[in-house]
């Protein structure tokens, strides 16, 4: 992996079409691509990480210039990558939302974010910690260099235990992958205190759609077939299967009393 420090000219983007989902009004992405390489994601064929290393001034500008609203951090790419240790851009950008009293959701896979929590409970911020399997196996395939689901999971208990809201994401759902294990993934998210559970199918597109389709070729063989007629030409599943898994997921979270939207956000 290559490291290289840019300028950036904008960094605030804001989210133009209802963000249900996350529910934010502007987002920020203090580095562009991602150590994490998860292999259902465009960032995996990129090899350079660039550092915006003139976010917080730039940061600051805008933050005069624009009106108050939820600014996602990391909704591209994670905030706390690896590079955070060395750059702590994002910790920056924490203090200076503060500074200007702007609410925050940060969505990440890395337990770092616990090197900010000072500062993180002393903002109006949500954090939502995101998975796409716990099995081990399935991790190593196509979440090689991320934290594990167990130190995920651990992160939001430890954020809970200090009363800031966070909540699991189950983004993206690997079809006939996660489906299994849906159950066993809101037990973990009921047992670490999750406030809310996310979840949202997975999106394939251009070579991503060909790079995923030779994984599943290679480690899940049987399931090929089944892929290649869930996806045929479109970049997203059948409406059928995204129904019935919304069917199944809206049960879970009857079942174990965990919301499948953002509570009580302003």
């Amino acid at each position: 992996m290559k490291y290289k420090l840019i300028n950036c000219d904008s960094i605030i983007k804001k989210i133009t079409n209802n963000d249900s989902l996350f529910q934010g009004k502007y987002c920020i992405d203090p580095y562009q691509n991602c150590e994490f390489g998860c292999q259902y994601c465009d960032s995996s064929f990129e090899k350079t990480i660039y550092v915006k290393k003139n976010i917080i001034d730039i940061l600051k500008k805008e933050l005069d210039t624009i009106q108050n609203g939820r600014i996602i951090i990391g909704s591209a790419h994670d905030p706390y990558q690896n590079i955070e240790k060395k750059f702590n851009l994002t910790n920056a950008i924490l203090e200076i939302l503060k500074e200007y009293n702007f609410p925050c959701h940060i969505l990440t896979k890395s337990p770092l974010i616990l090197r900010d929590i000072n500062v993180i409970s002393e903002l109006e911020c949500l954090i939502t910690i995101s998975i796409s399997s716990l099995n081990n196996r399935n991790v190593r395939i196509f979440e090689p260099e991320v934290p594990s689901p167990h130190n995920r999971l651990r992160t939001i208990e430890n954020l809970r235990k200090q009363s800031v809201k966070a909540g699991l994401a189950l983004i993206p759902i690997l079809p006939y992958i996660t489906d299994s294990e849906i159950d066993q993934i809101f037990k973990a998210a009921k047992s670490v205190d999750a406030q809310y559970l996310l979840h949202k199918h997975l999106e394939l597109k251009g070579d991503q759609k060909i790079y995923f389709r030779n994984l599943i070729k290679i480690h899940y063989p049987l399931l090929l077939p089944q892929y290649n007629a869930l996806y045929e030409n479109n970049i997203t599943p059948w409406d059928k299967y995204i129904n019935e898994m919304n069917v199944i997921l809206s049960k879970q979270c009857r079942k174990f009393n965990i919301p499948n939207k953002i509570p009580s956000v302003k």
